[in-house]
Formats: structure tokens, sequence, C-alpha cells
């Protein structure tokens, strides 16, 4: 009962009414709002959902319709960006089955693999100290040179940072990449957040209707204590 009452405080379901004897009455519409509350914490974060719910009663319908449609569209572009790193990393292990053997010497500095990548420099030494990649470099004086492997590891942390990963995650799947899981570690990984943001698509979806409900009371109440217009 304390996070329904917290809830209320923080403008996420409708101020209840006070009985005289102090209790608080909710009704079905509270039950609509908690129930929204729940399916979009889900869908796009707690912090997000509160903010949606406030922005329910806070704004003009309009501008409340947008902010639910701009969800809608965040996780659209979630998946693209997923799928996107999913094809890049099919093409990255069909590439990796046809390369010949290395040559000695066959190496990228960091600004040849920037390039070739797509990323910043800045972004590559990032990655190397977070220990995501590796390059060949004797000692701190030497320049980075990047043989294919570590090319190859590059590749597929670009693509697994598209896909929406965090560095902790995208550590954990290159370790067990190198401990000889191949690619499957990293499709693993970006099919587990298709199959989560496919899930968390289902909860907005959900939340849909009961927000359609209390954007529809929200309009009717604000038409009902609108003055009246003078002719």
């Amino acid at each position: 009962m304390q996070q329904v009452r917290d809830l209320e405080r923080l403008g996420v379901i409708p101020p209840a009414q006070r009985l005289q004897n102090g209790y608080r009455r909710f009704t079905s519409r509270h039950l609509v709002a908690l129930r929204a509350y729940r399916s979009l914490a889900f869908a796009v974060g707690p912090v997000a959902a509160r903010s949606t719910m406030g922005a329910l009663h806070a704004l003009p319908h309009g501008e409340a319709v947008a902010r639910i449609v701009d969800l809608h569209v965040g996780l659209a572009r979630s998946r693209d960006d997923t799928a996107a790193a999913v094809r890049a990393l099919d093409s990255i292990v069909e590439d990796s089955a046809r390369d010949a053997d290395p040559l000695p010497g066959d190496t990228m500095s960091i600004t040849e693999l920037s390039a070739a990548i797509g990323v910043r420099s800045s972004t590559l030494r990032f990655w190397e100290d977070e220990g995501l990649i590796f390059a060949d470099r004797p000692d701190r004086a030497s320049r980075r040179r990047y043989p294919p492997a570590a090319v190859r590891d590059v590749r597929i942390v670009a693509a697994l940072r598209a896909g929406g990963y965090r560095v902790p995650a995208v550590r954990a799947v290159m370790e067990s990449l190198r401990g000889g899981g191949g690619g499957k570690d990293a499709a693993d990984a970006l099919q587990t957040r298709l199959q989560t943001l496919a899930a968390r698509s289902t909860a907005l979806l959900r939340a849909g209707a009961d927000l359609a409900t209390l954007l529809e009371h929200e309009n009717q109440q604000r038409a009902d204590t609108a003055p009246p217009r003078v002719l």
C-alpha cells in the first residue's frame, strides 16, 4: 500500500479522494493507471514510465499522445539498430571464414582502423582501456597496430555497441569469444536483445489501451471544468 501512496505522490496515479476518516478512496481509474504504469515500467523503465504518466495529467491531449508515440519510436529504433548489428555480425563471421591466413606485418594503424570501422580513434582507445579490444603494442612508446584478429574484435564490439549493449555486457561477450566461442556468443547476445525488445514492445502495446482510457478521461475532465464559452 505504501507503494501506491508513493505513486500517488509522484503523480503516476490520480489523487485519491480522502474520506472523512482519512482513508483514501481508490477507483477503477486508479487501477487502470497502476496497470498502465506497470506495463510502461517494463517497456521503457520506471523513470520514463513515471514521466509519461505525469505527462498525461500535465500536458495538452495532443502533446501527451505525442509523448506516447515517441516511446514506440524509441523501441522501434532500438530494434532496427539491433537487427542491423545482427546483420553486421553475420557479415563479420562470413568474412572471417573466407579470410586468408594473415601475413607478417599485416596490420592496421589506429587511424586506418578508425576510418575503416567508422568510429573515433578516442573510442578505440576507450574500448582498449575497458578491455574490449587489444592492440599489438610492445610498450607505451610504440604505436598501436591491429592485426586481423584484433580488427575482427573491433568490428564485433562495434556491432554489439550499435545493438545497444553496454560496456560490461560487451566485455563479457568478448571474453567468452576469446575462450573459443567464435561469433556464437555475440550472435546469441544480440538475439536475446531482440527478444527482450519484442517483450518490451508487447508491454508498451498492452499499456496503450489503458493509456488511451486515461487520456479520454483527462480530456473529458478538462472539458467538464472548462469555463463556458461566451457567444
